[in-house]
């Protein structure tokens, strides 16, 4: 192999791919990154995990075809710190030779045939969705998810597809999030992917500059397709919990509050919040919400305006699992809805159906 290509380019494309690529695998290939020449002056750029997948094409001028897999680190790094302009990579049984001005490498490479197929076939079961929806939706919900490996399905973010709506629902046995949008599609599907895969795609989406992104479902895989790169994620097997039968139909005490006052007054309060629980204690009153925390250093008050409806109650929280919900969305109102002091409390917006946040609460005593 050997091509011409620029700086700036393929170090773009690196930075991009090597999100797939993982230390903790004792396969040797799936440290690296493949590279291989198509038929229309393209590199293609490779890297997987066998859990996430990501494939990038640039613009080469291609002098011979060939393939290599280079270490992913090292090959980042040295293009990283080459100068703009052109590069010329050459592979000489795998010997890969890197030209630049005055400075020359020559690294060893990995055979081609070695590295894992990457499936990113696109079929027919596929919609578009616009790039920065989606991401806002992942931002939105992925947080929520279990990140303990051994809870199985609930790592994983539901997504559903039901004919002109797209919903997506994370759960940690705490917390749950729920965010939904109207979308033009007549698909119907039901899948679930893991949040901490979500959360690199939301970081590659970020550096794509298409619009809109095609995602594409089979049996085993989701493709998101942005501009020049592809993204293939695995999917969960199993079923997700029924997480309409957890949301509470009905409330005794209806508050709405500026988001920004209670984010910045809870997060004041977090600093002295009492144990692995970051506990606060929230009370309902005729027009304020007051929030305290305790610990052996000290203690806070703190007191935000609210409208009210319904009765007052004592709660206490977990300030972490609050803190996440309200700095990932924009309302500038929203409303909580309490049952009692023992029972979860629901988030909502002001206007429309867009999202709703469960949080159970930590049992505490009045006088505490």
């Amino acid at each position: 192999m050997k091509i011409v290509c620029q700086q700036q380019d393929l170090s773009k494309a690196l930075n991009t791919v090597q999100k797939a690529v993982t230390n903790r695998t004792t396969i040797p290939i799936l440290k690296g990154i493949l590279l291989e020449t198509t038929d229309d002056n393209i590199l293609r750029l490779s890297a997987s995990d066998l859990d996430l997948s990501i494939e990038k094409k640039i613009k080469v001028e291609t002098i011979i075809k060939g393939a290599v897999v280079v270490s992913a680190k090292l090959f980042t790094d040295i293009i990283r710190k080459l100068p703009e302009g052109e590069i010329q990579l050459e592979v000489e049984e795998n010997n890969v030779i890197i030209k630049s001005y005055h400075s020359e490498f020559n690294i060893i490479g990995q055979k081609p045939e070695d590295f894992p197929k990457i499936n990113n076939d696109l079929t027919n079961n596929s919609m578009d969705i616009n790039k920065e929806l989606f991401k806002n939706m992942i931002k939105q919900t992925a947080f929520s998810a279990s990140i303990d490996e051994s809870r199985g399905i609930i790592t994983g973010v539901l997504i559903e597809i039901e004919k002109e709506n797209i919903n997506m629902i994370a759960l940690d046995g705490f917390r749950m999030a729920v965010r939904k949008e109207n979308i033009k599609s007549k698909m119907n599907k039901k899948i679930i992917i893991p949040a901490r895969i979500l959360m690199e795609i939301h970081k590659i989406l970020t550096d794509q500059e298409e619009e809109n992104i095609l995602i594409d479902f089979n049996d085993k895989n989701i493709v998101i397709k942005a501009d020049s790169t592809i993204i293939s994620s695995r999917l969960l097997e199993g079923e997700y919990i029924n997480y309409k039968e957890i949301i509470p139909k009905n409330h005794n005490c209806k508050v709405k509050v500026n988001r920004e006052e209670l984010y910045d007054s809870i997060e004041r309060a977090s600093l002295l919040a009492m144990g692995k629980n970051n506990l606060i204690k929230i009370k309902i009153d005729e027009n304020k919400m007051i929030i305290n925390s305790r610990s052996e250093e000290g203690k806070v008050y703190e007191e935000v305006s609210i409208q009210r409806d319904g009765d007052g109650l004592e709660i206490g929280f977990n300030s972490k699992y609050i803190l996440d919900i309200l700095r990932n969305i924009d309302d500038e109102e929203i409303y909580f809805e309490f049952i009692s002091n023992i029972s979860p409390c629901l988030i909502k917006p002001t206007k429309g159906e867009g999202f709703e946040y469960l949080i159970l609460p930590v049992r505490i005593s009045v006088n505490s």
